[in-house]
């Protein structure tokens, strides 16, 4: 594998930790520079739908002109079945990349892909892909899936709802497949209304609670409401706190149970206050490296 940012397993246990992904077209040069400095935790180069057909090569001028930077760099190529595909593949060999971005992802364009190269973050966005999620998240090279809903609800014909109640079974579809098959949880779709930061926050709030673990930006000023979002809060770091603390010393006693606020706190409820600690740890650690960088 060639690995950007970070090195290796650390690397790895970034694009695991990732709230925020930051699409920037890969064609665009003042757009690429001005991503480093969002504060996203990775920035997706992307040479599919951003990109016009005849603006392709280059874009992929560019992107071997990019530097490793302080965020995660991710690559979204073309679809397996498009023209462009081929050209983007041979690019990546020898290219310093963290992970790439598959779209409409099936098993069969992960096959297309090889077995070998960096981490892919397989986007679900067609009908097909959603009912095979968990045989996709289960490749060898998947690291994470994300939900593409402009392209999947072009194909079900959904209406936005202000409560995105059409993406609800999507939503959970990868969550469940994504805790299956033992990855990360998903990033969720992109808030299309850029000028509207309040309702990107609203869209992570309820896809975090749905158990999502990131979201896919389309503009710098998405990235912080994102970042918040999926971040424990400090009210939720001391509540946590408070349950590992209560049933280790009920369990110091004898006693494999305790009562939190008048809650029942048991092994399943630690575990998941032990997962939260853990990952206000990882967000705080991300956070005080992207200071130092920037």
């Amino acid at each position: 594998m060639n690995f950007g940012a970070g090195e290796g397993a650390e690397s790895i246990e970034r694009l695991r930790a990732a709230r925020s992904l930051l699409f920037v077209p890969a064609d665009d040069r003042r757009k690429v520079a001005r991503a480093w400095t969002s504060g996203a935790d990775a920035v997706v180069l992307d040479l599919e739908d951003a990109v016009a057909p005849a603006r392709k090569d280059a874009a992929r001028q560019l992107v071997s002109e990019v530097l490793p930077a302080a965020a995660l760099l991710i690559l979204r190529v073309n679809g397996t079945d498009t023209p462009w595909a081929a050209e983007d593949l041979r690019m990546l060999d020898g290219l310093s990349v963290d992970a790439v971005m598959l779209p409409k992802a099936s098993p069969e364009s992960l096959v297309a892909l090889g077995d070998e190269g960096p981490p892919v973050i397989a986007l679900i966005e067609t009908a097909a892909g959603l009912r095979r999620a968990y045989e996709i998240a289960s490749h060898t090279r998947v690291v994470a899936l994300a939900l593409g809903g402009a392209d999947l609800g072009a194909e079900l014909g959904w209406a936005e709802d202000p409560a995105a109640a059409e993406l609800l079974h999507a939503r959970s579809v990868l969550v469940v497949d994504s805790a299956a098959a033992g990855i990360r949880a998903p990033f969720d779709v992109v808030h299309l209304a850029v000028g509207d930061p309040d309702g990107a926050r609203v869209e992570a709030e309820q896809a975090r609670r749905l158990g999502l673990g990131g979201k896919l930006c389309i503009h710098p000023r998405q990235v912080p409401v994102v970042n918040t979002a999926f971040a424990p809060s400090q009210r939720e770091r001391e509540q946590a706190a408070r349950v590992v603390q209560a049933l280790d010393e009920a369990m110091d006693l004898g006693s494999a149970v305790a009562v939190v606020d008048g809650k029942l706190v048991d092994a399943p409820v630690a575990r998941r206050a032990r997962a939260t600690l853990r990952a206000a740890e990882v967000h705080s650690v991300t956070t005080s490296k992207e200071a130092q960088c920037n």
